[in-house]
């Protein structure tokens, strides 16, 4: 986000990806959005597509709310359309292309230093992980991003890093029972 400069083309930059990492959105979600699709009152984003053409509403928290205003004030400056539109040309305010928006992502992310490829849903990831560690539940987590099967979900927490896997596992309480209970088997009659 620091490397997403200034002016408005940043602006827009921040703010989509505050609404990709903190709400959770896919990018098209996101795209699509305008701004009655936002309660800060309440701290909700209004899905009205996401997949499968299903309509939820999820929470975004203050901050992400606090890194998207300096777009949404540029914003009113611009023709009436969805919430994250193109800035320049005959087309200004018009849908940002997601192919467009992607390629805007990569070439900030290149000048942040990430060496890795850089894709929007991982922002998505990121936000899934993140509610995984703060401790909320499974389902909650699960209805935020959309999914019908709780398996995708728990496939979108596989990318907690193995260390806190072997830490978690590794300060269990040892067991309240002699370990020897329960395993000797029975003798057979015969």
């Amino acid at each position: 986000m620091r490397c997403s400069g200034d002016g408005l083309h940043g602006a827009r930059a921040r703010g989509l990806i505050a609404v990709l990492w903190r709400a959770g959105l896919r990018i098209q979600e996101a795209l699509d959005l305008n701004e009655l699709d936002l309660d800060r009152r309440r701290g909700s984003v209004l899905v009205r597509r996401g997949k499968g053409g299903r309509r939820r509403e999820v929470g975004m928290d203050d901050w992400g709310f606090e890194q998207l205003e300096p777009w949404l004030k540029a914003r009113e400056q611009m023709p009436v359309g969805p919430l994250f539109c193109v800035i320049d040309g005959r087309t200004r305010g018009r849908a940002w292309y997601a192919s467009a928006a992607r390629a805007a992502l990569r070439r900030r992310a290149a000048r942040a230093g990430v060496r890795r490829r850089f894709a929007p849903h991982q922002l998505r990831h990121a936000h899934a992980i993140e509610l995984a560690r703060e401790g909320v539940p499974l389902n909650v987590i699960q209805r935020q991003l959309g999914h019908r099967n709780l398996g995708v979900t728990s496939i979108y927490l596989q990318g907690i890093d193995p260390d806190e896997i072997i830490q978690t596992v590794h300060s269990r309480r040892p067991p309240m029972i002699p370990a020897s209970v329960g395993l000797t088997l029975p003798r057979s009659r015969s």
